[in-house]
């Protein structure tokens, strides 16, 4: 009889990957980056446990946005008071917070729900090429396609 596999997450052998932004479109390297985090890479993917790797994005500052998405796109924050929503355009959130955009557009892409946000954990995102890691050896992770 054949039982399905199913990882322990005491048994889960975690890497470091990290990517480099400069030059890559947002939507293609968050996607990326989020089935690294979620772990469906592995063959021992489990979706009720946290099976992913680490993630480090270098460079969040030279991410390039297609078409006209770097003018027309808004990202939104609400103050939770009364007339407190907050309307940033792409191009100004790139300006003075690149980390943000990447970590929001990843983040969208990770469940809802408390193991989605052990896995937010795992995402550092920097906007230029120096990162504090280097003690954890991360591996290259080249984009697919």
């Amino acid at each position: 009889m054949r039982t399905t596999y199913m990882a322990k997450p005491n048994e889960v052998e975690r890497k470091w990957h990290i990517i480099d932004a400069e030059g890559k479109t947002l939507g293609r390297l968050a996607s990326e980056a989020a089935t690294l985090i979620r772990g469906k890479h592995k063959p021992q993917f489990t979706p009720h446990v946290d099976t992913g790797d680490f993630v480090i994005i270098i460079n969040a500052e030279k991410i390039v946005l297609t078409g006209n998405k770097l003018q027309n796109k808004i990202y939104y924050r609400h103050s939770m008071y009364s007339g407190g929503l907050k309307a940033t355009p792409a191009k100004e959130m790139i300006a003075t917070k690149p980390e943000r955009v990447l970590e929001q557009a990843v983040h969208g892409m990770l469940p809802k729900n408390r193991l989605g946000n052990k896995m937010k954990l795992k995402l550092k995102v920097y906007a230029g090429s120096e990162h504090p890691h280097q003690a954890q050896n991360p591996e290259v992770y080249e984009l697919r396609g």
